[in-house]
């Protein structure tokens, strides 16, 4: 299926043709700024589906919003009509058309335009009112206040905030893209007007200062819950305006006679995780605790682990290495030591069910 794409160099089209060029069931035909109207017709001559997402939305002149929007959708229209052929559009309008700007009256225009083409020759169209599309690509300090807060949260420099308690609707480019492929392949029935789900609502205050806390997980270690809904997709967004030279950060390590011990990452529900280095011959741990309990994985090396029953005094000993990832959990209640037994230096990672509190650590000492 050739899929001809306008505004093909824009936030959503770009993110459309890469996310469409890696699926083998579609091939991605490109249309921009800089492509003729020449270049337009032999396009749809090839296509099998339009994704209309050219337009423009924030000109210098006013007047370039019915040139950029309802002009080109005209154009595009005709052009379809000019090919013979029934090629459906997808196009990419926007919730002002609700309000009296100029910006959505020209889309308003755009969206009547295609659906008397519709009406006309029977070629479906299907449109999609977007609220605010976040995702990587998007332009900052233009059009889109979270591409703005992210690029300028991820480069420490200042945010405006005049409404903190404006509310915004997001939806996230990713599943505005799977729409739209299964718009294309059928495995979803629209029309005319399409939606986009999830959407999520938040106020630009709750925005600012969810990025903000992007930002200052770096230094605490600990993670906002990024693995799913609206913190997932704001999440990847912020990280996405990252410069290269923030692509690294240093995380704190403690070192000493017997190696050193480096936390990675801290949970607000689900833990941390660490790792640890030991000498060939020294021994780790000698402790136990009541109800913390932790997950040991050599990556290299070998190690002994011993346990010991703090009541009975029941033992029990494993021997692990990195040649075989196998996981070793300690329980409340049994003391337990690593010990490294090999020429080398050993590597362990660690995963803690709790966070870390000195003051509260639950490790009390104990041989084993």
């Amino acid at each position: 299926m050739k899929i001809l794409i306008t505004g093909s160099n824009g936030f959503i089209g770009k993110n459309l043709v890469s996310q469409l060029a890696v699926r083998k069931n579609f091939e991605v035909l490109r249309y921009g700024r800089e492509s003729t109207a020449d270049d337009l017709q032999h396009a749809i001559a090839e296509a099998d589906f339009i994704c209309h997402m050219a337009g423009v939305n924030r000109p210098d002149d006013a007047a370039e919003f019915a040139r950029g929007n309802t002009d080109l959708t005209r154009t595009l229209c005709q052009a379809v009509r000019n090919s013979g052929r029934r090629v459906p559009i997808i196009f990419a309008s926007s919730v002002h058309v609700e309000k009296n700007n100029p910006y959505g009256v020209s889309k308003l225009a755009a969206e009547q335009l295609l659906l008397r083409h519709s009406e006309e020759t029977g070629v479906p169209v299907y449109i999609f009112r977007l609220p605010h599309v976040i995702g990587k690509w998007c332009q900052p300090n233009y059009n889109s206040v979270v591409a703005t807060f992210c690029h300028n949260i991820a480069r420490d420099m200042p945010i405006q905030i005049d409404d903190p308690a404006y509310q915004l609707e997001l939806v996230h480019i990713d599943d505005l893209v799977a729409t739209i492929a299964r718009i294309m392949t059928g495995e979803e029935i629209f029309g005319p007007y399409c939606q986009v789900a999830p959407s999520y609502p938040i106020t630009v205050g709750e925005l600012a200062a969810q990025i903000l806390a992007f930002r200052a997980s770096r230094s605490s270690l600990v993670s906002e819950r990024v693995g799913t809904g609206l913190t997932r997709v704001l999440y990847a967004t912020y990280v996405s305006y990252l410069p290269p030279e923030r692509f690294t950060y240093e995380v704190p390590g403690f070192g000493d006679s017997r190696g050193v011990f480096v936390e990675m990452l801290k949970t607000q529900d689900s833990g941390q995780f660490s790792f640890f280095t030991s000498h060939p011959g020294v021994t780790r741990g000698e402790h136990y605790h009541h109800s913390k309990t932790e997950k040991f994985l050599v990556i290299k090396g070998n190690a002994r682990f011993r346990f010991r029953h703090i009541m009975s005094n029941e033992s029990h000993e494993i021997c692990t290495s990195g040649d075989k990832p196998e996981i070793v959990e300690t329980v409340p209640g049994w003391a337990h030591s690593i010990t490294n037994m090999g020429d080398d230096e050993m590597i362990v990672m660690l995963w803690a069910n709790e966070i870390f509190d000195h003051d509260r650590s639950d490790t009390y000492a104990c041989p084993v």
